[in-house]
Parts: structure tokens; C-alpha cells; sequence
């Protein structure tokens, strides 16, 4: 089970001021859809994001806070994603 925030991968420390497109959910979708990026999911405590397996579902929680359940590989870097929710 992993915590984090659904960001891209083009603003991954979920910061999106410098792209000066308004609110942080409009920039995530947009770099994903616009630009090519991914979704990924930014866990502040760690330090690290995650690109996730599926990049349909995270659309509807961009730049929220979520849980997912899933396995991250071997290199540490792509979470395979089981199920994502709104984190408590």
C-alpha cells in the first residue's frame, strides 16, 4: 500500500506554480495529455514518485491525495497498480 499525491511526471515534486496554469488538477492532466508525460504517484514522505501501470484511473484523482495498492518493481520505479482510493 502505497500514499501519495496523483501528479505527472513533468511536475513529479507536486509543485506546479512555475507552469502558471491554475489549479494544480488542470496542470496534471494537462502534462500528461498535452505533453506526453505520465501519472505518477509523488510520496512526500519518501521523497519519491512512482510512474504508475495504469494511466487511465489516476485522471480522476489528479493532484489528490490517494492510496494505492499495488507492487512496485524490481527497479523501484513503476508501481503496478491493483486499485487506487481516495486516501483518508
Amino acid at each position: 500500500t502505497f500514499t501519495g499525491v496523483i501528479t505527472d511526471n513533468m511536475c513529479d515534486n507536486g509543485d506546479h506554480k512555475d507552469m502558471k496554469m491554475g489549479p494544480d488538477a488542470k496542470c496534471v492532466v494537462a502534462c500528461v495529455k498535452g505533453m506526453n508525460g505520465k501519472y505518477v504517484l509523488y510520496d512526500a514522505k519518501a521523497g519519491k514518485a512512482y510512474e504508475l501501470s495504469d494511466q487511465v484511473t489516476p485522471e480522476k484523482f489528479a493532484a489528490k491525495k490517494v492510496t494505492v495498492v499495488g507492487t512496485l518493481d524490481d527497479a523501484g520505479k513503476i508501481l503496478k497498480v491493483d486499485s487506487i482510493a481516495a486516501a483518508k
